[in-house]
């Protein structure tokens, strides 16, 4: 891989999660404050993630994949996705709001398997040579969240700005895209059917009961999920927390650290107390934004986002290996989509909808929610799925693993 080259898809990760952090992490208090939006209203906008990543496979499968070239796909969409983003800070109401950001998710969520593909198809050896490009991804998002709270626009009620600087960077990344190297159609002329989509070609493994426990866990764990990533910057602008979505990036940085350290724990843990110990701290982060605030527990609050790492490289980043170990090479690609279009599709959309209305249920007034109980209600879903999973889940499948293994995250992340 040449220099070039190398400058541009590493710039290209930079932006593409820049544009998300830019405004997804904000999203929720500029609703509040800024629309007057309700809990529910919340809930439904973030949703639009989870759509977006269940329309993705079959605007990459039937389009990217067979007829245009990734990086031209990749063009198109991030400049419309410009386009909207700008409008939408023209829009003074939730019902005018709503069906741009689902339109804009839905342009933007098939970005995310785009950009892998583009770079993937640049590597001799993807293993080695493409973390060093995606770690760009992850400081692009903590950039984003540094900004938007070095710049003070949380306390000065400017969220609007953030869709404007995301429009920005969308825009950039749209013109950078066509000069990418090409990227032809990895499946021009080939019939693509609704299983090749969806990944039902890996649905075999559900027969194997302990991987069935695995899948139905998380699934279910990514309902308190939504509540982190629907709720967790109100919360932290609502108790008086400065600079929150600075603050937040702490979580992208531990992930970054646990990340590395995920071979040795492999080594020592093996999968299923993996697994297990980042559901559990999925109960801890939520009993600490329960109990925490800005005075003497002001620690709870830091250690609720640092804990970050934890929740998601554990379980996550753990059962993607153990998918991909099981599944077996012919089932590798068709098994992590169908995952991924479970958990972020629809686990995340569960969470979307119910995490809304709990919230408005726990509303005291114009400004102010029964927190703790908010917080609790997660903790005890993620603490009911860790007591089905130890109770139930058999590690039977022996992962190698060895120091240096190159982890990635599964297509749809952010919170990077």
């Amino acid at each position: 891989m040449t220099v070039t080259t190398r400058v541009k898809l590493s710039t290209m990760m930079f932006l593409e999660f820049f544009i998300w952090g830019a405004w997804f992490v904000t999203m929720g208090t500029y609703l509040g404050k800024t629309l007057g939006a309700t809990g529910v209203q919340n809930g439904n906008a973030y949703a639009t993630q989870s759509w977006g990543a269940i329309i993705a496979p079959f605007i990459i499968g039937l389009i990217a994949d067979r007829f245009f070239s990734a990086q031209k796909v990749l063009g198109i969409l991030h400049l419309t996705g410009a386009a909207l983003l700008y409008y939408i800070t023209t829009i003074p109401n939730f019902d005018g709001f709503f069906p741009i950001i689902l339109a804009y998710m839905i342009v933007y969520m098939p970005t995310l398997a785009l950009v892998n593909s583009v770079s993937f198809k640049q590597m001799a050896n993807p293993s080695k040579e493409f973390p060093p490009i995606r770690i760009f991804g992850t400081a692009g998002w903590i950039i984003a969240g540094l900004t938007i709270g070095w710049l003070g626009w949380e306390q000065s009620n400017s969220l609007v700005l953030t869709f404007k600087m995301a429009a920005i960077a969308s825009l950039v990344l749209g013109l950078l895209s066509f000069t990418l190297p090409a990227t032809p159609p990895a499946k021009k002329g080939q019939k693509t059917s609704l299983s090749d989509i969806m990944g039902l070609d890996s649905i075999g493994l559900l027969k194997n009961r302990s991987y069935l426990i695995f899948f139905l866990a998380s699934v279910a764990i990514c309902v308190p999920l939504a509540f982190y990533y629907n709720f967790t910057n109100p919360f932290l602008n609502e108790v008086g927390m400065k600079a929150a979505a600075g603050k937040q990036s702490m979580g992208q940085i531990s992930e970054l650290a646990f990340m590395a350290l995920m071979p040795l724990f492999f080594v020592r843990l093996g999968v299923k107390k993996m697994l297990a110990v980042g559901m559990i701290a999925w109960v801890l982060r939520y009993i600490f934004f329960a109990y925490g605030d800005t005075g003497s527990n002001y620690w709870m609050l830091i250690a609720g986002i640092v804990m970050h790492g934890i929740c998601y490289d554990f379980f996550f980043v753990t059962g993607q290996i153990y998918t991909d170990n099981l599944a077996g090479e012919r089932f590798k690609s068709a098994a992590q989509g169908f995952i991924t279009l479970a958990t972020y599709g629809v686990g995340m959309l569960i969470g979307s909808y119910i995490s809304g209305p709990i919230v408005d249920h726990w509303k005291i007034s114009d400004t102010a929610h029964n927190w703790t109980t908010i917080w609790l209600i997660p903790a005890g879903i993620a603490a009911f799925v860790f007591l089905v999973f130890v109770l139930f889940f058999k590690d039977t499948n022996q992962i190698q693993t060895q120091p240096g293994l190159d982890i990635e995250e599964p297509q749809g992340r952010v919170e990077v």
